[in-house]
């Protein structure tokens, strides 16, 4: 977890690849000493456990989430959001998962529920929003701001003064161009950036870009 976070009991919200990802990235950070939960919500038919670790349902132990911390591990944003809203209800508290490989500077934020996986590179004057997803091997350099529940995708770069609102989708491999101070280069809210696509323009919200350099799909 980030600094300055208690590591003794960590609940994930999810059972798919992404929770496998997240339980990997707990254990490297806790040593094994921390005690990690998996759950999910009901009407979804998971595997019994994950890991080795049981699969619990939200719905039983919702009750007996007080000072719990927790990250949800579903790519699908709006889940993400749904389900934050239901757990920090429950009394339960985000945790921020920062990988220890992860390169970053004091002058990067980090909000709440954040997740920041192995490989990546965070420079200087960074905002990352609450409940955002930075995969593998992504670049983000200064000047930049992720908004809330955003996701990057694995093996994103994204150059200086960029903005990106909240719940967008950077697909794997994609490149964002450098905005300039005080005009910086936008995805909307809500917006798609396809895989690999190279991104020069701003992108309205809730519009999905593909190609090199990327052009409007919808």
């Amino acid at each position: 977890m980030a600094d300055g976070e208690e590591s003794s009991h960590l609940l994930i919200v999810g059972a798919g690849g992404h929770a496998r990802e997240l339980l990997w990235l707990a254990s490297r950070l806790d040593s094994g000493r921390g005690r990690v939960r998996v759950a999910i919500e009901s009407g979804w038919q998971p595997p019994r456990t994950v890991a080795g670790i049981t699969v619990e349902s939200l719905d039983a132990i919702e009750h007996d989430l007080v000072d719990v911390r927790y990250v949800v591990a579903i790519g699908d944003s709006r889940a993400r959001e749904r389900i934050s809203s239901r757990l920090e209800s429950a009394g339960a508290r985000a945790a921020a998962l920062v990988d220890p490989s992860v390169q970053l500077s004091d002058r990067v934020r980090i909000g709440s529920g954040a997740v920041i996986c192995a490989g990546c590179v965070l420079t200087c004057d960074i905002t990352v929003g609450r409940h955002v997803h930075i995969n593998c091997g992504c670049l983000v350099h200064h000047d930049a701001r992720i908004g809330d529940y955003a996701t990057l995708s694995p093996g994103v770069r994204i150059a200086g003064h960029v903005v990106i609102g909240p719940h967008a989708l950077i697909g794997i491999g994609a490149s964002i161009i450098n905005g300039r101070e005080g005009a910086p280069l936008r995805i909307g809210a809500g917006a798609v950036v396809a895989a690999g696509a190279c991104v020069t323009r701003d992108v309205p919200d809730g519009a999905m870009v593909a190609g090199v350099p990327a052009v409007r799909k919808r």
